[in-house]
């Protein structure tokens, strides 16, 4: 671990040895004692003593105009405490003389009495003859508190005041020297360290699939294992290595992985770990994470979300202000390949960001590597299948080819989230195994939400949906490129009210006349409304949504626009994210406006024809769907004949939702 002692604080050494500061430490008690009593005397300044007088006095001068608001009989002491309004004071010149003033605490005047029943009887007296005494309070006391003693606060707050001095020194002293929870401590790093001691139970065997990028990360880990083996050639150890894909690919399991797989230290953290509220927090855990890594070298230092602190400076909208990401970058890229050296420490980053990162930071001998995490293709979900079933009490009929079929598009994070979902549908239906179709339920469940019978839905509502629904599964079934159906429901199910769910097929590159295919199937719906009904709802909102997104991309990013030509506007550096202009000029904008509405319009034109073309066949599939709330791929070949085209076996369970 790091060394305890502080960099930028000395204190003072304890103990003997000719060094001994000692006496210097004792002369801050001199110090601290003093403050504490300036500290009492003027937080807590005593009373002035009460002024001696006479009952005659009180009851000529004081009680006649009124100004006693109370005498309180020390029945002990046989003296009775006079207490003035706050504002009469200044009018009695002794008052003042004695250090009161104007609405000071009382008591300001006392006076001896014989019994406690001549104070009654003198009282008593006064008020029936005096108007002035009428109001005065008269209290009793046997004896004065141990607290009304000023001497005794003052020690007891200067004791407080002491003990708290004392807690704060050692706070002060073990944070100076790195210990948990010190006040200087913020600046350490805070990254776990997992070594050979320590319990991680996962290995690469619990990583399935994506075997070229396992391939790389395990390349580093046998590096560190057997490093001759790669450098009597005369090559150099990789200094990083950095993990790019979408969310929920495995890059942070993998990580685990590789902890659990090497046998050299592993450092693990956060890139909002490193960022505080406190100005250069940021560069100082950098340079205490590189200072713990290169004493346990040869180790691997892994960040997680470094797009925390790797975005490309200059590209924040702070508008000039200190930016304390930039800092803690700036000192990663010098710790990283700075002047000194740092053999033996690799860094592995992950993100799902990599287009936001600094240009330095992705330079060969920073992170020379980038590892591409993707989404599973089909071998690589059904590897990942059987890992995440291994748990599970499953039914004989359950088949990992199958279940992986389903779910393309579906990252492995959310393969295991079908897994759990599955066993959990099981044991709430009260089985004993974990069956095919509560996979399927479980993938209908996370694609397209819980179903919702109880909401309660007109019949003129669920008649629109049914025709909306079955004008999608109609013109997908009749376009050669189009997604055609598995099931098609108007049973709701999250948000939506009807849902349609496509076997697409997978595939690496989309043609034009595919995305057109697409299009005109996602506009089948409001096409069937306006057929139907003579008029359209708001349930085509994400229909319409999809077709405009699609047609923009169409024509702004992959040039499949004869008008704006093989152009395309989308900046994948990111490095246009913060700018107030377009790529494009205004003419170049209405243009593109142009070709997305024809685009558009000529693909609903279409969905209209095919529907006009099979009006029938699609009164039919409405009909069966009312009936029966939900239809399948069967029936619509039933109703509208087997598709001409050759379909493969790849499926997934795609919804099309719709909610009206």
């Amino acid at each position: 671990m790091a060394d305890k002692k502080s960099d930028n604080f000395n204190f003072p050494p304890v103990g003997g040895g000719k060094n001994n500061k000692g006496a210097k430490n004792g002369s801050y008690w001199l110090y601290i004692l003093l403050f504490a009593v300036i500290i009492g005397i003027n937080f807590f300044p005593s009373t002035p003593e009460p002024v001696p007088t006479t009952w005659e006095t009180v009851k000529s001068t004081m009680l006649e105009k009124g100004d006693v608001v109370k005498l309180v009989l020390w029945r002990l002491e046989y003296r009775v405490d006079v207490y003035l309004k706050g504002e009469k004071i200044e009018e009695y010149p002794d008052l003042v003389a004695h250090g009161f003033k104007n609405k000071s605490a009382g008591p300001h005047y006392s006076y001896k009495v014989a019994t406690v029943e001549s104070f009654d009887a003198a009282i008593d007296q006064a008020k029936a003859t005096l108007p002035g005494a009428e109001n005065v309070e008269r209290d009793y006391e046997d004896s004065k508190s141990w607290w009304d003693n000023g001497l005794v606060q003052l020690l007891l707050m200067t004791a407080i005041f002491i003990g708290f001095w004392l807690f704060i020194m050692r706070r002060v002293n073990r944070g100076a020297g790195g210990g948990p929870g010190g006040v200087f401590s913020v600046g350490k790093s805070k990254a776990k360290l997992f070594d050979r001691e320590s319990n991680v139970k996962i290995t690469f065997k619990d990583v399935a699939g994506l075997a070229e990028a396992k391939q790389e990360v395990e390349e580093i880990v046998s590096f560190l294992k057997s490093p001759g083996k790669y450098t009597k050639l005369g090559g150099k150890i990789p200094k990083g290595a950095l993990l790019v894909g979408p969310p929920g690919t495995g890059k942070t399991l993998m990580a685990k992985a590789m902890a659990g797989e090497a046998n050299v230290p592993f450092f693990s953290m956060s890139g909002s770990d490193f960022v505080e509220m406190f100005v250069g927090v940021g560069a100082s855990r950098v340079r205490d994470l590189f200072k713990q890594a290169k004493e346990k070298a040869p180790c691997i230092v892994f960040i997680d979300e470094i797009d925390a602190i790797g975005r490309a400076r200059g590209k924040n909208p702070n508008m000039g202000a200190n930016d304390e990401r930039e800092n803690t970058l700036n000192q990663l890229l010098t710790e990283m390949d700075g002047f000194e050296t740092n053999s033996g420490v690799i860094i592995i980053g992950a993100t799902n960001r990599a287009d936001i990162l600094d240009s330095a930071l992705l330079r060969a001998g920073r992170f020379d590597r980038q590892i591409y995490v993707d989404l599973p293709e089909l071998k690589d979900r059904e590897e990942i299948f059987k890992v995440h079933l291994r748990p599970l009490k499953l039914d004989p009929d359950v088949d990992c080819a199958f279940l992986a079929k389903q779910t393309p598009g579906f990252s492995g994070a959310d393969i295991a989230n079908v897994s759990n979902e599955a066993a959990l549908i099981a044991a709430r239906k009260e089985k004993e195994a974990v069956t095919k179709q509560d996979f399927l339920d479980a993938i209908d469940r996370i694609v397209g939400g819980l179903e919702n019978r109880s909401k309660v839905i007109k019949m003129s509502e669920k008649k629109a949906i049914a025709y909306h629904e079955a004008g999608h599964a109609t013109v997908s079934w009749l376009l050669e490129h189009a997604h055609p159906l598995l099931k098609v429901t108007i049973v709701p199910r999250g948000k939506a009210l009807g849902a349609a769910w496509y076997l697409p097929r997978e595939r690496q590159i989309t043609t034009k006349e595919q995305l057109l295919d697409e299009m005109c199937a996602v506009l089948g719906g409001r096409a069937a409304e306006e057929l139907v009904f003579g008029q359209v709802s708001t349930g085509d909102q994400n229909d319409l949504e999809k077709a405009t997104k699609q047609a923009y991309a169409m024509v702004s990013i992959f040039g499949m626009s004869d008008k704006v030509g093989m152009l395309s506007y989308y900046d994948s550096t990111g490095h246009n994210d913060f700018s107030f202009t377009k790529p494009y000029s205004e003419k170049t904008a209405e243009l593109i406006d142009a070709e997305v509405k024809e685009l558009v319009t000529a693909a609903y034109a279409r969905a209209k024809k095919i529907l006009d073309e099979h009006q029938e066949q699609h009164r039919q599939v409405a009909e069966l769907l009312i009936e029966r709330e939900v239809i399948f791929s069967d029936d619509l070949e039933q109703i509208l004949g087997k598709r001409p085209w050759n379909e493969e076996e790849e499926n997934t369970t795609q919804p099309d939702e719709v909610s009206l």
